[in-house]
């Protein structure tokens, strides 16, 4: 009974979502309306006259770096520094997602989906804001490509729930088997194995 409670649930909040990306997507549409601009092959692309009423709201660099909070500018290198290992996971996950996922019958992880850098189109930024909106962009997209990879991975390999509550799980969590249910998941697990069940699907709770 209490898996089919959590199955309906689930299935609700499936539908929930599908909504809630087609209204994201609408209000999308009538914001590039709005705000008079198109996307190009993957650029953002404004009306002229729009970029230069933009440009009249951009902070000039050095009363930008003046102005700035010394807190923000001392610990701006500690910020920065990150770029190391965040350069290093993202080449780490896509090579290991393009060799084992291969292997593994797992679908690949677009990059483009998750690191979206635009940003720096916007006129009112200046070159530092710009930067900033780069280097987050980068930093957030990669880490959401990393923790995509991870969760396929973990599908495959360990689709176990915890035996106590996860915070904001990745959207496969859902799909594993319940913590202590040994005969679903050794089940599931030989049938995979005997190339019974494909391991694109996944497990089902």
């Amino acid at each position: 009974m209490e898996r089919n409670v959590l199955e309906e649930i689930e299935e609700r909040l499936r539908a929930t979502r599908l909504e809630f990306e087609a209204e994201i997507e609408r209000q999308l549409k009538a914001q590039r309306e709005h705000f008079r601009y198109r996307l190009q092959r993957g650029k953002v692309r404004f009306e002229r006259d729009v970029r230069e009423f933009q440009s009249r709201y951009r902070i000039n660099l050095w009363p930008y770096i003046t102005r700035a909070h010394v807190a923000y500018v001392l610990t701006a290198p500690m910020i920065y520094a990150l770029i190391v290992p965040l350069v290093f996971l993202d080449l780490s996950v896509t090579i290991y997602q393009h060799i084992c996922f291969r292997a593994y019958g797992i679908p690949r992880v677009r990059r483009s989906d998750h690191v979206i850098i635009d940003r720096h189109h916007l006129a009112y930024l200046n070159g530092i804001e710009k930067l900033n909106c780069i280097y987050c962009g980068y930093a957030n997209g990669v880490i959401a490509y990393a923790r995509e990879i991870a969760g396929r991975t973990e599908a495959f390999w360990c689709p176990v729930k915890h035996a106590r509550r996860a915070v904001d799980p990745h959207e496969h969590f859902n799909r594993f088997f319940d913590y202590g249910d040994a005969q679903s998941y050794r089940a599931w697990l030989d049938a995979q194995r005997k190339g019974q069940q494909s391991s694109k699907e996944g497990p089902r709770s």
